[in-house]
């Protein structure tokens, strides 16, 4: 068959010549199996052969791997879990350890990965940095088998404290027969969530591999293209806030609650309950596209007997756009209603409700993300063998992976913001897990007052960008020598790797009409015909959605450069840094693997050193901000200078690895197994950059807005774990295993983090509300006055001090009198006059205002943890009868957990990514049918940990999903097949703290895949 055989698994490096020659001299005689159950067959005897934990998932033939993405066939390996992107497959976790901490190589080398990660994701401002790998841009056609080593061995680059993945691909002269050999298959993909675009796209692969009659020269040849358009409705959360009644003050007494007394409150917190409330409430949808080109030439030749040259080249790239349109409902404060839901440790407000006049806003932000992410590696080996027993190998390969922005700008994310200043009430319910909102328009204020929400009512507010180019190069020389004995071996060698990570950023964002609309109609005027309507919630088909009838859409694209230029006399402010982190890696290792007797039984021990020292350098050239600019009662932009600040740090570690296996036969169909390995995870590249970055309040500090920072810590060390295995494996047939291991990982270095409070380049806070301060003037008036001390009031008074030259009694007399007397009105600013103070003015802070304190975040090697658990996993077919039956169950334990009661100001360290998974798979094949039906579940697991100015967790509920494949052959050359992927149309959910607080839910459907495949 295509795919590699146990021998690959001893070193994942080149197997020797020796052994392809043997190979092939036994492939002459024998008939080739192709189809599931020899795939299953060849991994099982991988594994068993195995020095270690290993795992494998091999080719059923050459150019059919078991699925259409590579980390969906890893998740069916015990202790596997994966995260999805737009419902694909595209990161790893391995037995708790996220993926930066599972290295990924290419055929035994360490691949580069850059990859910015904005599309069919939350938020606009990816900007890479980590080590994660994408399996989602390789195609599975050009892969031969896949190996996952859950224990360290000497000879594996390090970087993988789960696993290290190899990603195996074809060689032509390890097919063991001579001529052409190949398939070539096309695919249509219908994809039930497409909304705009084309109901059927095309995949088309094909491989080819051709060698010699006396095996002396091969040359194979793969190629892919694969299109995929989708649809996604989404609902989102920009931030829950949390509040500390200790340090904020209850509810009753907080900007949220109208001064007075009249807001309806229901359940409130308990007595020194934490509450938190949503900054608003979104829908989206998302109409995603995906072009993807692999490729991959290999060129071998075999002078003589004793000696392979292998020169090989691998491209790949991924194109992906995604056109997003959301409606936001956002709240003015205070409310008029609020029921909490308080049975947890938190309070979260389950529904609130606002009465307007008619003028407050309902916003539209249309973005275009798109990133352009490729892959090139260029290597080349030699496996000379010196006699019979003794070899040499060398291998070198230069590889680049790049990420930038692809949109028709160039910009990875370019967003236009406009709304419509006609909102009447609105409210928003959290009851059934997800946002429902309701709302009332009125658009004889400020509308166009024809009774409908259209085009005419939109006001423009903002337009932003922001642009990440990112580079990983790696170059890397291995040498090692071999000597085999007849029941030993020993393997030492070195190894360089040279690995450079450059990072570009950079952002604008310019005022149009101002988030307070200054000039409602001026979509429609400077744009006219090119903003459209939409259902919003007609999209919807799972998902509880509430009142978005009317949305729009439109080009942001289009509409960026004619608003630009529309409002030329609105700065631009511009920011960015450029940020290089370089890692020198030097290693030695030696490997001594031994077949014996161990109470007159098989057994064999494998033991390993390998020593390695790493310099790390870094060097950042970012904006210094020069102001923090108040524009809106609860937003913010970061002024920066026309100047760069250039800042540069180092660090440095070395290390010995030790690894011991131990292997017995306790009979000839049962495995003992005992491991022992020390293995190493470099953190994120983003954490070793050398630059500080402020960010702006999530709303006037005076009111309970947080306000942080971050800088980066260059001389980290990496994660350090001392891993123990157990296993025990039954064989008890042919293509029959059950196995149950047990694992425990003590791990030093976690990366926590240190939060000191502290200024950062002199920036000045003018929402403090201290004595003598502007905006302490405006409390001491807002108290006097016995109104709402929200936001609003506070901005407008704060802006009319400024605009009468900082005479505080004028700017009372103007605020007063502006004020209603009348039902609902009284005692409130009319929202016209509001959003006409936004449009007017921005607060610049002055001499008065005191120092920002940030909450200034560095990542710091301070947390020890472990992680232990137990792996089962089995695989047997019936006879002859053509059924199967493989699976795995996954039980990860982890001793540090996040406390969703503790405080807001608390920063917490947990282990992210644990959860338990397990996969069941239903097997069919005989008579030429093939048939497979899949479900794969992972728990609810922790993804991120003190996020946002509260210093919460961010969790992914459990997911489960059934997929299915059935394919026939019609001749020996020919096969069609059918797949469906997420047969029943799952949905993903994230949650802010405790699950009451949905943050991210995104709407899938199932694929379907229709294949005609021929082989030759």
């Amino acid at each position: 068959m295509g795919g590699v055989s146990a021998v690959s698994i001893a070193a994942a490096m080149p197997a020797h010549a020796q052994d392809a020659d043997a190979e092939s001299e036994a492939r002459q005689d024998v008939v080739v199996v192709t189809g599931i159950r020899s795939s299953l067959e060849e991994a099982m005897d991988i594994k068993r052969n195995a020095n270690g934990v290993v795992d494998a998932i091999s080719a059923e033939d050459i150019g059919k791997f078991p699925d259409t993405n590579l980390a969906e066939s890893l998740q069916r390996i015990t202790g596997v879990s994966i995260s999805r992107t737009n419902g694909e497959g595209s990161e790893i976790t391995v037995r708790g350890f996220g993926p930066d901490f599972n290295l990924v190589t290419l055929n035994g080398r360490t691949m580069p990965t850059a990859e910015t990660r904005l599309v069919g994701q939350r938020g606009n401002y990816g900007a890479g940095g980590d080590r994660a790998f994408d399996f989602s841009n390789l195609a599975s056609e050009g892969v031969s088998a896949l190996e996952v080593y859950k224990t360290g061995q000497a000879i594996l680059p390090t970087g993988g404290i789960g696993a290290t993945v190899n990603i195996v691909t074809q060689r032509p002269l390890d097919n063991g027969q001579s001529g052409f050999v190949g398939s070539g298959q096309i695919k249509g993909v219908i994809d039930d969530s497409v909304v705009n675009g084309d109901d059927v796209t095309p995949e088309l692969s094909g491989i080819a591999s051709w060698s010699d009659a006396e095996n002396r020269i091969g040359v194979s040849l793969f190629g892919s293209y694969a299109k995929r358009d989708s649809g996604a409705p989404t609902q989102q959360i920009n931030d829950w806030i949390v509040f500390d009644p200790a340090v904020d003050g209850p509810f009753e007494d907080s900007s949220y609650v109208r001064g007075d007394g009249s807001t309806q409150i229901t359940n409130p917190p308990k007595d020194g309950q934490l509450y938190a409330i949503p900054q608003d409430s979104r829908y989206d949808l998302s109409e995603l596209s995906r072009e993807r080109i692999n490729g991959q030439l290999v060129m071998q030749f075999r002078p003589m007997d004793n000696l392979t040259l292998t020169g090989d080249y691998t491209f790949a790239r991924n194109d992906s756009e995604e056109l997003r349109f959301e409606q936001t409902n956002w709240f003015a404060t205070p409310f008029d209603q609020i029921i909490f839901n308080n049975n947890g440790p938190v309070a979260s407000a389950a529904f609130m409700q606002e009465n307007n006049n008619g003028s407050k806003d309902i916003g539209f932000e249309q973005t275009d993300r798109a990133t352009r992410d490729t892959l090139s590696s260029l290597g080349f080996n030699a496996d000379w063998e010196l006699n019979d027993d003794m070899s040499v190998i060398f291998d070198a390969h230069s590889s680049i992976s790049k990420s930038r922005g692809n949109n028709p700008l160039g910009h990875s994310a370019t967003f236009v913001t406009f709304g419509a200043p006609v909102i009447l009430s609105h409210s928003v319910d959290y009851r059934s897990g997800y946002p429902v909102q309701d709302y009332t328009i009125d658009d004889s204020v400020r509308g166009n007052g024809n009774g409908i929400l259209d085009a005419g009512d939109l006001g423009t507010q903002v337009q932003r960008s922001s642009t990440a180019s990112a580079k990983n190069s790696i170059d890397e020389l291995d040498l090692r020598f071999e000597w085999e004995l007849d029941n030993s071996r020993l393997v030492v060698g070195g190894n360089y790797r040279d690995s450079t990570f450059d990072r570009a950023t950079a952002t604008t964002q310019q005022d149009l009409g101002s988030w307070g609309i200054g000039n409602p109609g001026d979509v429609e005027q400077f744009a006219p015909g090119l903003v459209t309507t939409y259902c919003l919630q007609c999209v919807f088909d799972d998902l509880p959605v509430g009142k978005a009838d009317t949305a729009f859409r439109s080009s942001p694209t289009q509409l960026f450069p004619i608003f630009q230029d529309a409002y030329a006399q609105n700065d631009i402010i511009r920011g960015g840094s450029n940020d290089t982190v370089s890692e020198e890696i030097t290693s030695l290792y030696a490997q001594f693997e031994m077949e014996s007797e161990f109470f007159n039984r098989p057994a064999r021990i494998n033991a390993g050193l390998r020593y390695e020292e790493t310099e790390v350098s870094s060097d950042t050239l970012q904006t210094v901000p020069t102001a923090i600019v108040w524009t809106a009662d609860n937003d913010f932009v970061i002024q920066n200078g026309t100047d760069r600040e250039s800042v540069s740090g180092s660090g440095s570690y070395d290390y010995l690895l030790p690894n011991l296996d131990f292997q017995m036969d306790l009979t000839d169909d049962i495995v003992a197994r005992a491991s022992f390995s020390k293995t190493i995870g470099r953190v994120a590249f983003s954490n070793l950059f050398a630059s500080t970055t402020a960010n702006a309040p999530n709303r006037p500090t005076v009111l309970g807005g947080q306000v942080t920072g971050a800088s980066q810590n260059p001389n980290l060390l990496p994660l350090e774990s001392d891993n123990f295995d157990l296993s025990l494996e039954w064989y008890f047939d042919e293509s029959s295993y059950v196995s149950v291991g047990y694992f425990d990982k003590r791990v030093k270095n976690f990366i926590g983090t240190g939060v000191v409070d502290r200024n950062l380049f002199d920036l000045r806070d003018p929402t403090a509300g201290s004595a003598g301060s502007r905006s302490g003037d405006a409390l001491d008036i807002i108290s006097d006055l016995g109104v709402d001390q929200s936001e609003a009031n506070l901005f407008t008074l704060v802006a009319l001090i400024d605009a009468n030259g900082g005479n505080v009694a004028a700017a009372q007399a103007e605020f007063q009198s502006r004020l209603g007397t009348d039902g609902a009105a009284a005692n409130a600013l009319p929202q016209s006059y509001v959003d006409a103070i936004l449009g007017q003015y921005d607060v610049v802070a002055n001499g008065d205002d005191p120092l920002f304190a940030f909450a200034v975040e560095q990542p710091i090697n301070n947390r020890e943890g472990k992680i232990d658990g137990f792996e089962f996993a089995g695989q047997h077919f019936f006879g002859d009868t053509g059924f199967g039956i493989a699976g795995s169950y996954t039980v990860v334990n982890g001793d540090v957990e996040l406390d969703p009661g503790a405080s807001p100001s608390e920063n917490q360290f947990a282990l992210t990514g644990l959860s338990d998974t397990y996969n069941i798979t239903g097997i069919y094949e005989k008579y030429g049918f093939s048939a497979r039906l899949a479900y794969n579940w992972r728990d609810t697991f922790l993804a991120q940990t003190n996020q946002t100015g509260d210093r919460s967790g961010i969790y992914v509920e459990d997911y489960g999903q059934w997929d299915m494949n059935v394919s026939y052959d019609i001749t020996d050359q020919i096969a069609v097949s059918f797949e469906a992927i997420n047969l029943t149309g799952e949905d993903q959910r994230t949650y802010h703290r405790v699950p009451e607080q949905v943050y991210y839910a995104y709407e899938l459907s199932p694929r379907y895949i229709l294949s005609a495949r021929y082989r030759f």
